[in-house]
């Protein structure tokens, strides 16, 4: 089974994303520095990380980023 881990910021933002056991991660700290928190692909109620979501560690979630909507222009 696969397993998906997300590389947190020092702001619980998404800077990376790997498939990658939890143990694979505590057997090679040199790798993998910093914080990395399990992601779920395909589980309902849950969102699967992608760079710069940002987590929440009371809901165990992750919120993807705000995003500018564009409005078009009128003008030729």
């Amino acid at each position: 089974m696969r397993t998906y881990f997300a590389q947190l910021n020092n702001d619980n933002i998404v800077i990376d994303v790997h498939v990658v056991t939890q143990e694979f991660i505590n057997a090679n700290p040199d790798r993998y520095t910093g914080i990395w928190v399990e992601t779920f692909y395909d589980t309902a109620g849950k969102t699967y990380a992608g760079i710069d979501f940002i987590y929440n560690y009371e809901t165990q979630d992750f919120t993807p980023p705000y995003v500018e909507p564009v409005v078009p222009s009128l003008e030729p």
